[in-house]
């Protein structure tokens, strides 16, 4: 690198004095000279003056690099020559090394080989003595008399040869009851189990294949409330409105649960997990509602209560019982799953579990959307006709909200404070695009209780949109929650407005 440096100073010295050369014919070349060229000229020639003096001292400093250089190289070739030397002499050294391990292993192989050799002779020492010292001791054993240095064992060979000779009167009776068997008996046992496994490995996979916790409701369903209640019983407004206001309570819980509240044997607070009502209207355009109970654990004391019960008929559908009574019916379509309310909707919810009518398929868009709020939600409330949702329920949206929509779902969790999501399906992707800009931009014209000033929401919205769904999260005010819960129950209690510090 130094060497490289100097001669870049040298060929520099040279370029810059054929540069201050040029100068100078370019200068002397100049009609009519300039007024100052022997002032400049002087100045050429003084730089070009110094470069000889810089060319010289350049030149010196490369001879001495030159033989820096060479002290170098000789010092690198002698410790060349040092590491080659100690390379050797380590080579040499593994040489011996591997030798001498090779030695040792052949030395361990060897005497390996030996005490194996010596263990098989004393092995098949060992196996001709043994015959002769086990007939030995049989016939002691056999006569009664025991080892004298250990007296213990003529009792344990007594009990082994009582439990062999058990073991094989054992056998031979099972021989003779084998014997005894009627073979065509015995075929018939064997159809039976073959039948039984072929039916359980086209049975196992379907049972697989459903899925978990599924609501079996009706094809034309058009809108889903689920209510959660133990979630509900848990949740911060519920607890403080009921302590609260009980009467105002009861009318909205009654509101909510429907049908499911008048299950006999059932206490909605402590023994169900889940209340699913399906919403659909008639050709006639008469509501109906199908209602969903699941309980804690086993429904068989409902089930036990109403067989007994005079009031109620037994009817069968497709070996199915449901047990009506002119105003109300009750049906069991799961192990912890009751389908009660009016008969005809209870009749239809049977045959719909048993698939004589088309259900609520799981890979439907409303099917979809209801079970993307989560299951811990503790209200869920969705519609594939928004734009009808009065039919069912209150006003709980805005006329410009439903006319936008597609589809449309709500999930409330009541904690403190109440948390929200709004599912919302657009007609088209631009509609989509459209109501997404405008839910970011001016949330009070979208989000926002009908015939009222309470919003939706405490702060603006948080806004996914993919394709044409939508995705709201945001948090709800106390006061909305509670006129939303009563709309929702169309409940008539004045509206209770939450006390705030």
């Amino acid at each position: 690198r130094e060497l490289a440096g100097v001669e870049r100073r040298l060929q520099d010295n040279d370029a810059a004095d054929r540069e201050l050369l040029q100068k100078l014919s370019d200068l002397h070349a100049i009609v009519p000279p300039p007024a100052d060229i022997d002032q400049q000229s002087e100045i050429i020639s003084g730089k070009r003056a110094q470069l000889p003096d810089q060319h010289a001292e350049i030149t010196r400093a490369r001879l001495g690099s030159a033989e820096a250089c060479r002290q170098a190289k000789e010092k690198l070739a002698v410790e060349e020559a040092r590491l080659a030397e100690i390379e050797k002499r380590i080579a040499q050294i593994r040489g011996d090394f591997e030798a001498r391990d090779r030695e040792l292993n052949e030395n361990s192989r060897a005497q390996q080989d030996a005490l194996k050799e010596a263990r098989a002779q004393h092995q098949t020492v060992e196996e001709r003595k043994n015959p002769a010292y086990l007939n030995i001791g049989r016939h002691l054993a056999t006569k009664g008399i025991a080892p004298p240095n250990s007296p213990h064992l003529l009792e344990d060979v007594q009990r082994h040869r009582t439990a062999v000779d058990r073991h094989s009167h054992y056998k031979a009776e099972l021989a003779i009851l084998s014997g005894e068997i009627d073979k065509q008996e015995l075929r018939k046992f064997y159809f039976c189990i073959l039948s039984i496994l072929v039916l359980l490995a086209i049975v196992l996979p379907l049972v697989l294949q459903s899925p978990a916790k599924r609501e079996w409701l009706p094809h034309d369903t058009e809108a889903i409330l689920s209510l959660n209640t133990e979630q509900l019983q848990r949740d911060d407004l519920p607890k403080r409105w009921r302590n609260e206001q009980p009467d105002d309570w009861q009318a909205i819980w009654s509101g909510l649960t429907a049908n499911a509240q008048h299950t006999p044997m059932l206490n909605l607070d402590r023994d169900a997990v889940r209340v699913t009502r399906a919403m659909s209207s008639s050709k006639s355009g008469s509501n109906r509602e199908f209602v969903l109970v699941q309980a804690k654990s086993d429904v068989a004391p409902v089930i036990r209560s109403v067989e007994t019960d005079q009031s109620f008929e037994r009817r069968p559908i497709s070996g199915l019982p449901v047990w009506l009574r002119p105003d109300f019916a009750v049906a069991r379509v799961g192990p912890r799953v009751l389908a009660v309310g009016a008969p005809p909707e209870v009749e239809e919810l049977v045959r719909v579990r048993l698939g004589i009518q088309q259900d609520l398929k799981i890979t439907g868009s409303l099917f979809d959307r209801f079970q993307m709020l989560d299951r811990e939600t503790t209200l869920r409330l969705i519609s594939n006709d928004p734009s009808g949702m009065r039919r069912y329920f209150g006003a709980i949206f805005t006329p410009e909200l439903l006319g936008s929509a597609q589809l449309m779902g709500l999930g409330l969790v009541l904690q403190n404070p109440v948390r929200g999501r709004l599912l919302v399906k657009a007609k088209s992707l631009k509609a989509a695009a459209d109501l997404s800009e405008r839910m970011r931009q001016e949330p009070q014209n979208w989000l926002r209780l009908p015939d009222s000033d309470l919003l939706l929401y405490t702060q603006p919205p948080e806004v996914r949109a993919q394709g044409s769904d939508l995705d709201l999260r945001f948090n709800v005010p106390e006061n909305s929650a509670r006129l939303l819960l009563q709309r929702v129950a169309r409940s008539n209690v004045a509206p209770a407005i939450a006390a705030t510090p």
